[in-house]
């Protein structure tokens, strides 16, 4: 299989970039995308080139690390898949592919395809956890919590932080996220008393490192690897207004 990989390059943030072509031979429709990848920066080591910056860790669908836009799809041509998850049987026999960085304000270029999300651990810094001292862990059933209740807030803890959500929406907003992360614990009995210091530490620090706002265009929830709703965008803008009336 040959395919033609058109890749965004750039040395640093304070570069220009552009893209490049690299037509690679000898891959099969069973590599997956970043193994696909590898066998091109193998071939650019074997030539004395650069390789080609990007990120991964897990390669399993679960650390959010390997966002990249193709062909114009955050993760790919599929919905609720991650870059890892993708292989090259969805691609045709001579594809030109076209493989660019998460494009927003909030996330600048490092190198390449890797980009600095960085803003989005500062959100979680801002309100993502419990802080109360619970000593060792308690009992599983110590406190009763309603299915359906449990089931809405691990929903929103599928969140793996990729940052599709925001490569994807026309606003760069990280709203899909933010919200995530706020109602997986409020609606908990354990985040309850933190919920109302905890959505507005994170939705104003959200305000703060310069995402845009959401005009609920669905097109998050649809790139979101975990298909997360993006009613939780609704809740968290109701939880706020809660907040800030009797916080």
């Amino acid at each position: 299989m040959q395919v033609t990989f058109k890749i965004w390059r750039q040395p640093g943030p304070e570069f220009p970039g552009q893209f490049q072509e690299y037509p690679v031979q000898g891959l099969t429709e069973d590599m997956s995308f970043l193994e696909a990848l590898d066998y091109l920066n193998e071939t650019l080591v074997r030539q004395g080139e650069e390789v080609v910056a990007f990120e991964y860790d897990c390669r399993e669908g679960i650390c959010g690390q390997c966002g990249v836009y193709i062909n114009g799809r955050a993760h790919g041509p599929h919905d609720h898949m991650t870059t890892c998850q993708l292989h090259l049987r969805s691609f045709q026999d001579g594809d030109t592919i076209t493989v660019e960085p998460w494009r927003a304000r909030a996330f600048p270029i490092i190198k390449d395809l890797v980009v600095d999300r960085s803003a989005l651990d500062r959100i979680m810094q801002e309100g993502a956890y419990i802080s109360a001292k619970t000593g060792t862990a308690p009992e599983a059933n110590a406190i009763l919590i309603p299915k359906e209740q449990s089931d809405t807030a691990m929903d929103a803890a599928a969140c793996i932080g990729c940052g599709a959500c925001v490569a994807t929406c026309k606003n760069a907003s990280a709203s899909l996220f933010t919200a995530a992360k706020i109602n997986h614990l409020n609606r908990l009995p354990q985040g309850k008393p933190e919920q109302h210091q905890r959505v507005k530490g994170m939705v104003d620090q959200m305000e703060a490192e310069g995402f845009g706002g959401c005009s609920f265009t669905g097109a998050c929830e649809v790139e979101c690897p975990e298909g997360i709703s993006i009613t939780n965008i609704a809740e968290m803008h109701n939880r706020y207004l809660r907040a800030k009336l009797f916080g």
